[in-house]
């Protein structure tokens, strides 16, 4: 294999098994590995049939596949192995054109395709709303600077009662342009201006912040660890993320409760990067909260553009923060249960 197809044959998602001449299994992915539960070490040479339970006559298939030299579909058949109950699958068969005598089977659970289907679906719904959403805004934004010019005009030729309606009238336009702001401000995030940080003086300069203004009623208490190293990132665009994740870690918690924030090294977890390349991310902070914990039906969907725990919520602040992080090569995640909510942000060492 060229380096490129060694790299799309390892990070194929679906499992996927070579079969030589005798349909023995010559080869299988990485997904395939995890589908049969053994090493491609460990299954080379064995017939498939001692090793995947197809309920479908396929060495039919596999003959017209190698004479005709044309892909073969077999669709909605139950598939098993030693240690996996059947479950329906397509089962795709192809030939090889530097192995004539080869074929490719792709097998592809149904229960697995309809859940990534209906993901990438509301992915493409959510990010086409925020497209819909952004150009409304800047529609909506030039007639509202209207609205509110006219009703602080009006403001001082009455009093009493009209005095206050048209304060209303301001006070609530500047609060819509404000969300509009917000929706604006997601649409248009630029590129981060990598430079090696200390992780530990942005997350000091967002705790100060935070601790005489929207936090000033909790105790925010730190547990560094002070031997980590640099990060590469945009100070400004971490420093946003601190404030957005301390933020809602203050408006769920209670008055006199307590905001952790913690840093430590830990090797292990890799992340994809945008050009397809994978890398390491050891470095770790997170922000706990004692608040109630975030509604069991929101927990999967947190970090996806107009969805909010709270009433009058925008719903995207998550989503910002989610989105800067993946423009940092990072990774967020959240682990919440009543009395204690934890977000963890992680990110790769300064080269």
């Amino acid at each position: 294999m060229t380096e490129l197809t060694a790299t799309l044959w390892t990070s194929l998602p679906i499992p996927a098994v070579i079969l030589d001449p005798e349909d023995r299994i010559a080869d299988v992915n990485a997904a395939a590995e995890q589908f049969l539960n053994a090493s491609a070490k460990g299954l080379a040479g064995y017939p498939v049939w001692d090793k995947i339970f197809v309920d479908a006559p396929l060495e039919e298939a596999f003959a017209r596949v190698r004479s005709g030299q044309a892909p073969l579909f077999v669709n909605a058949v139950d598939v098993g192995t030693g240690s996996r109950k059947p479950q329906s699958c397509d089962v795709q068969i192809a030939p090889l054109a530097d192995l004539p005598d080869h074929v490719l089977v792709l097998i592809e659970s149904r229960a697995l395709a309809g859940k990534l289907h209906l993901a990438l679906s509301s992915k493409s719904a959510a990010i086409s709303a925020i497209g819909m959403a952004e150009m409304l805004a800047h529609e909506i934004k030039n007639p509202l600077a209207g609205i509110t010019g006219a009703a602080q005009l009006i403001s001082l030729s009455v009093s009493g009662e009209d005095r206050e309606l048209t304060d209303l009238i301001v006070a609530e336009s500047k609060r819509i342009v404000k969300l509009l702001d917000q929706v604006e401000e997601f649409g248009n995030v630029r590129p981060p201006a990598l430079q090696p940080v200390n992780i530990h003086d942005i997350l000091d300069r967002a705790r100060k912040s935070a601790a005489v203004g929207f936090a000033a009623h909790m105790r925010i208490e730190d547990d560094y660890d002070p031997s980590l190293p640099l990060t590469c990132a945009d100070p400004d665009q971490l420093q946003q993320v601190f404030l957005n994740l301390l933020k809602n870690a203050a408006e769920a918690g209670q008055q006199g409760g307590t905001i952790r924030l913690r840093s430590f090294y830990e090797p292990g977890l890799r992340v994809r990067r945008n050009d397809g390349t994978r890398g390491a991310v050891p470095l770790h902070v997170e922000i706990i909260d004692d608040g109630p914990g975030l509604p069991a039906e929101l927990a999967n969907h947190i970090f996806d553009p107009f969805v909010s725990g709270r009433e009058n919520g925008t719903g995207l602040g998550l989503a910002l923060v989610s989105k800067i992080i993946a423009d940092h090569d990072g990774w967020i995640a959240v682990d919440s249960v009543p009395g204690r909510t934890v977000f963890r942000i992680s990110l790769p060492v300064a080269p």
